[in-house]
């Protein structure tokens, strides 16, 4: 514990206005999926509850940096146990295995909710590739890092990325709700 505090404190993590941004983002959505969810029954209700559950962790992770610590932790077990040098092995198979574990999870979301799919295809495809890509960086991967850390005009691919997978899910909450609205009336 003492080597994951000395790399690592709970504080705020990304106070740049896009690290907020991301994280009002991330509580917006959150509001749109538990308003979904309240017009919502059974498999889909359940799924829209759990969206809004993670999206309300992300919100806190994203100022807290969790996935830093996390980090953290596997550097200090590598240093402890002798193969930092060989981490890089250890970051592709625990990537792989993140990717892996999302397709399963995605393909059981699909298969469990195959009748709504038409509903919330695009809130699923958001949440499987926020999922992913939040795992993918907290294994700390360099050439990863590189990558999302470049920019486009002055935007970093990091909040792209991050801001999409939100998107997604926003917009497959707001045509839900529009649409209830519009059948109620």
């Amino acid at each position: 514990m003492e080597c994951i505090f000395s790399s690592w404190s709970p504080t705020i993590g990304d106070p740049t206005f896009t690290g907020w941004f991301t994280v009002v983002a991330y509580l917006a959505v959150c509001l749109l999926t538990t308003l979904v969810l309240r017009r919502q029954s059974g498999r889909q209700r359940v799924f829209w509850m759990g969206l809004s559950i993670i999206l309300l962790f992300l919100a806190i992770n994203k100022q807290l940096d969790l996935q830093s610590a996390l980090t953290a932790a596997g550097r200090c077990l590598a240093k402890a146990q002798g193969w930092y040098a060989e981490r890089h092995y250890v970051q592709i198979i625990f990537i792989l295995a993140i990717i892996g574990m999302s397709a399963v999870f995605a393909t059981w979301l699909i298969w469990t909710l195959r009748r709504d799919i038409t509903y919330i295809w695009l809130a699923l495809i958001g949440f499987v590739s926020l999922l992913a890509f939040i795992a993918v960086r907290a294994a700390g991967f360099h050439h990863f890092d590189q990558f999302i850390g470049f920019d486009i005009r002055g935007v970093r691919m990091n909040g792209i990325l991050e801001l999409g997978g939100i998107l997604m899910i926003a917009v497959n909450a707001l045509y839900l709700l529009w649409r209830k609205q519009k059948i109620e009336r």
